[in-house]
């Protein structure tokens, strides 16, 4: 199947409806989906997501994204490590409005995350205050308790897909189908964005949340996409 990117996505963001004062200047929201120009970062509300899922059994799933839609809606919603409630098409907005351009996200066992590296990380409540949390430190090898090696992300975009094979010139972004916003592994092309991982690091990076690092279960924490400068 070809991997098409995600055609003539505006960069224009709306102001967020129902807020009494708009942004401050260099800000834009859209969906819960702030982009700040000055910061150069894309910033999502998140809440640590459940590890065990009751239709599931109990059974846990090693992690394979950092983010996506929640259960039921997410279709990966057992290997998340945070929930988010925003159409992944929009941080996509997001990262074009800050002037970065999609590559080609990856799919199978010799692909490779194509685009620019952004990083990624969370901003966690503490003291009335927030932190920063490194993905590194979020995820562990619950056998060793080792943590994962550094990430490198990239912004791939999302591959276009046709929902209804009887259509197939209708297309859609395809994380917005799916729910899918970040991956660690090229596992999917229906993400925004993929780390340099490929899927030979798949099989011996068995992954789980390191749970002294979060908030429990359901806790709200920001995930941070930032644009290296001159990116």
């Amino acid at each position: 199947m070809s991997r098409v990117l995600a055609p003539g996505l505006v960069v224009a963001l709306a102001v967020a409806a129902g807020t009494e004062r708009g942004p401050a200047a260099g800000q834009e929201k859209t969906a819960g989906v702030a982009v700040d120009k000055g910061k150069r970062t894309v910033t999502v509300p998140a809440k640590v997501a459940p590890r065990k899922l009751e239709h599931l059994k109990g059974e846990v799933y090693p992690i394979e994204l950092i983010a996506g839609w929640g259960h039921p809606k997410g279709k990966k919603a057992h290997e998340i490590v945070v929930a988010i409630d925003v159409n992944p098409s929009d941080v996509h907005k997001g990262l074009e409005a800050l002037g970065l351009k999609a590559g080609r996200p990856a799919k199978g066992p010799d692909a490779k995350a194509e685009g620019p590296a952004v990083l990624v990380y969370f901003e966690v409540p503490e003291g009335g205050t927030s932190k920063k949390v490194a993905l590194e430190k979020v995820l562990i090898d619950p056998k060793s308790k080792k943590q994962a090696p550094k990430m490198t992300f990239r912004f791939t975009g999302s591959a276009m897909v046709a929902p209804d094979p009887t259509k197939p010139d209708d297309k859609k972004y395809g994380a917005d189908l799916t729910g899918s916003l970040i991956c660690l592994f090229p596992v999917t092309d229906e993400v925004v964005l993929q780390t340099d991982w490929t899927m030979k690091e798949e099989r011996y990076l068995k992954l789980d949340i390191n749970p002294e690092v979060l908030p429990k279960e359901g806790g709200p924490v920001r995930l941070v996409i930032e644009a290296p400068a001159g990116k």
